[in-house]
């Protein structure tokens, strides 16, 4: 029977962490400079996103091979979570797996719509529409990118959750930032699906709080894991 071996722990741990802070730089570096005022998720206002998408064909073809690209690297550190932290609870590992590329699935579904959004914005058939009607089917891009971005988060926010709990567990990276990435994990999921609930939990400060806390959590397990890599078994 053919034995597979299981990568170099640091070498493999290196390889996750720069990979997560990609994610990071690469997101920013989007929402800044690429779809600003393209993207639902960025602002609350569907008619002026939908308004702006019309004239963003070039913005919106990128956005849909950037998100390709973050998918790439959202497979890579779950992958690698998996391998670093199955030995420390496989089902919880595997459970975290399967949810964490579900939720990239989710997520590389915005890309597809960016493609749909960038065609009834350049496409001779659409263009011949009248505008009212353009723009409701950019609106409606707009809503369904709205939607499955918000259920991936959660689903992603889960996976973390569960993997920060395994790290937590075994001590391969310091409990504080485990501790902390368990926290923020579980406050981006409950404050997502609570705000459908308890309107007042879709306050732009709950959001900016827990946006902040998974920052902070995401950005010290990268900087950790690409500089540090993983301590030795606890």
């Amino acid at each position: 029977m053919p034995v597979v071996e299981t990568p170099n722990p640091q070498s493999l741990a290196k390889a996750v962490g720069w990979s997560l802070l990609a994610t990071i730089v690469i997101g920013i570096l989007k929402a800044l400079f690429v779809v600003p005022d393209i993207d639902i998720n960025l602002s609350a206002d569907i008619v002026a996103t939908a308004q702006n998408m019309l004239g963003a064909e070039e913005r919106l073809r990128a956005s849909a091979y950037i998100a390709i690209l973050l998918f790439a690297l959202e497979t890579v550190v779950g992958l690698g979570f998996f391998l670093l932290l199955r030995g420390r609870g496989q089902l919880l590992a595997g459970w975290s797996l399967i949810i964490g590329l579900a939720a990239s699935g989710l997520m590389l579904m915005g890309a597809v719509l960016s493609l749909n959004a960038a065609e009834i914005a350049d496409n001779r058939a659409y263009t011949a529409m009248a505008g009212d009607l353009r723009q409701m089917l950019m609106g409606l891009q707009a809503t369904s990118q709205y939607t499955s971005f918000h259920f991936g988060l959660v689903l992603a926010s889960l996976s973390n959750a569960g993997f920060f709990l395994l790290f937590l567990r075994s001590g391969l990276i310091p409990k504080i930032i485990a501790g902390w990435g368990l926290f923020a994990s579980l406050f981006v999921a409950s404050a997502i699906v609570g705000r459908d609930f308890i309107p007042m939990l879709g306050h732009s400060n709950v959001t900016m709080a827990f946006m902040i806390s998974n920052l902070v959590a995401v950005v010290a397990t990268g900087l950790y894991l690409g500089i540090r890599d993983v301590r030795s078994a606890a």
